[in-house]
C-alpha cells in the first residue's frame, strides 16, 4: 500500500498506538540511552549495527538502541506520529527532501549547539551545506547517513558484444536502447517511473522543479521534456519497459531484470553498486547519466535527525554518536561494504591512497559525477509536491501516453494548492 504524504507528515496514523509515557533516559548502568531508528536492510543494516557496537565499544557512557521502523514512508509517518505523542526517539534518519518540512514545523534540533558538528569534514554535495541551494546559510539539521544520487549501469558483455561504449546523451540512449533491444526477449533500457530520476532529467533538460522564489515550476518546458522523452521510449521507440510498479517495487523489478539480461542498461541507484556487482553474472559497466543540455543529477538516501523534544542528555549522546558515526574510520566502512556514497573527505581520501577507487571503477564513477549535482530547493512543500502530486502521476502519464504537457500542468495546479 502506498504510503501517502498526508499519513506521512499528519501524525495521524492512531494504529501506531504510540504512547506518551515519559521514558527513562538512563539503563541500570546509569548510561544515556538513545533510542535510534532506522530504515535500512540487508548489508546496509549490518553495517550500521556494526558501527553502533564499534561505538559502545569506545566508550561507556552512551547506548545507542537501535530499531528497526520499515521503509524510509513507513519509518517517516511512524516518527511523525511519535513527534505529535512527544514520544519519538532522540535520533532518526529521515528522506532529504523532508529536512526543510521537518524543521519548519520545529521537530528538529538544531546541531549547530553541540560541540563540533559545524566542522565535520563533510563532502559538500552530500551534506546539508551542498544538497540543498543555500544549505549552509540554515541552522545545520542533518547530518548524512546514506546518500546516493542515480548511476547508470550496463551489462558489460552485451555493450562488448555490440561494439557500443555507454550512452553520454540522450540521443545516444536511444540508439543505444534501438541496438540492444530484443523484442519479447530484453528490453534495451529500464528506468523505475519515480520523481527521483524525472528531477535528474528535469535538471538535464535544463530546468529545475522550483524557481528561485521558490515556486514549483516543475521544470515548465524542461518537465514536459523529460516526460515526453520516457513516453516516446516506451510507446514510439518501444524500447523501454512500461511502468512495472510504484516505489520499491519498480526498483526491484529494474534491478532484477538487469541481473535476468532483461534489460541491457538501466538507471538506478549507487546505493547497488555492490549489490549489482555481486550477483551479475557478467561485468557491470557504471556511467554517469546521460545529459540534454547539460549534466544533471539529484541526490538521494537520507540524514541522521536529532528530534527536539527529546531529553537533553539524549539529544547530547545523540551528538556524539553522530560525531564518532563521521570519524574516517566508520565513513569509510560505510561507503566500501555497501556502495553508498562516502560522506567525508578523510573517508573519500583514504579510498583513493588506499586504491579503492582503483580496484572498484564503479564507485570512482560515482565520485566523477558528484560534479553534477543539482542542489534541492530549501523548500517546506518538496516532499509533498513528491509524494503527493508529481509521482503518483508520473507512472499513470507515462503507462497511458497522456499529454505530458496536460499532466504537469494539472499537477502544477495541485501543487499550488495549500494542503
Amino acid at each position: 500500500m502506498r504510503i501517502t504524504r498526508r499519513q506521512i507528515l499528519g501524525g495521524a496514523a492512531g494504529s501506531l498506538a504510540v504512547s506518551g509515557c515519559k521514558r527513562s533516559s538512563r539503563d541500570a548502568q546509569g548510561r544515556v540511552r538513545v533510542p535510534l531508528w532506522y530504515s535500512l536492510g540487508g548489508r546496509n543494516r549490518e553495517v550500521l549495527l556494526e558501527i553502533v557496537r564499534r561505538f559502545h565499544a569506545s566508550q561507556d557512557e552512551v547506548r545507542v538502541e537501535p530499531v528497526y521502523q520499515g521503509d524510509y514512508f513507513e519509518s517517516l509517518a511512524k516518527l511523525r506520529t511519535a513527534i505529535a505523542a512527544k514520544a519519538a526517539p532522540a535520533l532518526s534518519h529521515v528522506v532529504a527532501e523532508v529536512l526543510p518540512y521537518l524543521a519548519r514545523a520545529g521537530t528538529l534540533e538544531s546541531l549547530d549547539g553541540f560541540e563540533g558538528m559545524r566542522e565535520l569534514p563533510l563532502v559538500r554535495p552530500l551534506a546539508q551545506a551542498g544538497a540543498f541551494r543555500g544549505g549552509d546559510a540554515r541552522p545545520l539539521y542533518g547530518i548524512p547517513l546514506n546518500r546516493s544520487t542515480p548511476l547508470m549501469y550496463c551489462n558489460g558483455e552485451l555493450f562488448a558484444k555490440a561494439k557500443l561504449a555507454p550512452p553520454s546523451t540522450w540521443a545516444e540512449l536511444v540508439e543505444t536502447a534501438r541496438v540492444l533491444t530484443k523484442k519479447g526477449e530484453r528490453w534495451g533500457y529500464e528506468v523505475p517511473i519515480s520523481w527521483w530520476f524525472w528531477v535528474a532529467m528535469v535538471g538535464q533538460a535544463g530546468g529545475r522543479v522550483f524557481d528561485e522564489e521558490g515556486r514549483p515550476t516543475l521544470g515548465a518546458e524542461a518537465g514536459v521534456r523529460a516526460l515526453r522523452f520516457w513516453q516516446d521510449l516506451v510507446h514510439r521507440e518501444q524500447v523501454m519497459r512500461p511502468p512495472p510498479g510504484r516505489d520499491y517495487d519498480a526498483w526491484n523489478v529494474v534491478n532484477q531484470d538487469f541481473l535476468a539480461g532483461r534489460a541491457a542498461f538501466v538507471w538506478t541507484s549507487t546505493a547497488y553498486i555492490r549489490y549489482l556487482e555481486d550477483n551479475a553474472k557478467f561485468p557491470v559497466v557504471a556511467a554517469p547519466l546521460p545529459r540534454d543540455v547539460r549534466a544533471s543529477v539529484p541526490t538521494g538516501g537520507t540524514f541522521f535527525v536529532i528530534v527536539a523534544h527529546a531529553p537533553d542528555d539524549e539529544k547530547a549522546g545523540a551528538a556524539r554518536f553522530l560525531r564518532f558515526f563521521c570519524e574516517t574510520d566508520q565513513a569509510y566502512l560505510l561507503s566500501t561494504r555497501t556502495g553508498y556514497l562516502p560522506v567525508t573527505t578523510p573517508a573519500v581520501e583514504r579510498m583513493h591512497a588506499e586504491g579503492f577507487f582503483a580496484k572498484h571503477p564503479n564507485d570512482a564513477v560515482a565520485q566523477v559525477q558528484l560534479a553534477s549535482v543539482d542542489p534541492w530547493p530549501w523548500e517546506p512543500l518538496l516532499f509533498r509536491i513528491e509524494r503527493d502530486v508529481v509521482d503518483p502521476r508520473l507512472e499513470e502519464a507515462v503507462l497511458l501516453d497522456r499529454d505530458p504537457a496536460v499532466v504537469l500542468r494539472d499537477a502544477r495546479a495541485a501543487a499550488e494548492r495549500p494542503g
